[in-house]
């Protein structure tokens, strides 16, 4: 009951967003299990499927994060609305060129294909500055403790930096400039893999690439900083609950600085045209010594002595 009368409270159109994503990885599921077909190297119906848990993730993570403010509510009420508005026109583009069996991305074919995309990259624009205006509110006022009040703002931060990376997406591959340079119009524009064709070997599940860069998982990372910083505040109230809030600020500010690092080193890998899963040495040793840091700055915080919560 307490949960429901919560609920009532949450932003509705993100909240019927967040159905509306339900129903589309239902109807996704269906379509991998029982839909054999393949466009452009991976299942039909995976594309949907996980745009609906990711979309779904950030339209619940963002009703949640209205219903707590106060100042700038009201703008902050018909941001959420415009996003929710963008993503549902996102989806109904991607889930037509889906049964037209058509790729929903960096489609140049003349027509209705071409203006398919142009029309969803309309809509992200839309979408992240209405993100960016949520953001430079949220940073105005505080509407929480500080641990959780800092995971907030740093996750907005990062996830508009992630969001802001598919925007690299559409620039023409090297292969596809050479045929603009000879008046050929390439049928895709752009791509996510670095280095190598889309659609080529992937990861199970997210198929990104296994033989080049893929600009889909810092794209990925970066967006789910809205979820993951305020989830470690939540844990760090559980486990650090006798702790001082500024300890546990203190390690929201260690773990946003692994997260922002993580992302970074994922940009800077993917744009080498590297696989996830295959790294190199340089970059192995840049994690390794950002794994490090992150336990040097973990430890300090920890020791150093602050007063108890009575």
């Amino acid at each position: 009951m307490a949960l429901k009368q919560e609920l009532r409270t949450w932003h509705r159109p993100l909240l019927v967003l967040t159905a509306l994503m339900a129903a589309t990885l239902l109807l996704s599921v269906g379509g991998l299990l029982f839909d054999d077909r393949v466009l452009r190297g991976e299942p039909l119906w995976l594309k949907p499927f996980k745009f609906s848990v990711s979309i779904g993730v950030y339209a619940l993570t963002l009703a949640w994060l209205i219903s707590l403010l106060g100042k700038g509510r009201k703008v902050v009420w018909w941001m959420g609305t415009i996003s929710a508005a963008m993503l549902i026109l996102e989806m109904i583009a991607l889930v037509t060129q889906v049964f037209r069996v058509q790729p929903s991305h960096f489609n140049n074919a003349p027509g209705f294909d071409s203006l398919v995309f142009r029309m969803m990259g309309v809509a992200i624009v839309v979408m992240w500055l209405s993100n960016l205006v949520v953001a430079l509110i949220v940073l105005r006022q505080r509407f929480v403790g500080a641990p959780m009040l800092w995971a907030i703002r740093f996750g907005l931060v990062l996830a508009l930096i992630g969001m802001a990376v598919a925007f690299m997406m559409p620039q023409p591959t090297p292969e596809q400039l050479e045929l603009l340079r000879n008046d050929v119009q390439p049928a895709l524009i752009g791509g996510h893999s670095v280095g190598v064709p889309d659609g080529g070997p992937g990861m199970p599940i997210t198929h990104w690439s296994t033989t080049g860069g893929d600009l889909r998982i810092p794209h990925f990372v970066g967006i789910h900083a809205m979820q993951a910083l305020p989830l470690l505040a939540f844990f760090f109230g559980r486990r650090f609950g006798g702790r001082s809030e500024l300890t546990r600020t203190r390690l929201i500010f260690v773990a946003t600085f692994a997260y922002a690092g993580l992302l970074a080193l994922t940009i800077w890998q993917a744009l080498r045209g590297q696989p996830l899963i295959h790294p190199d040495g340089l970059t192995l040793g840049v994690f390794g010594l950002l794994v490090a840091m992150t336990a040097v700055l973990t430890t300090s915080v920890l020791r150093t002595k602050e007063k108890t919560l009575v």
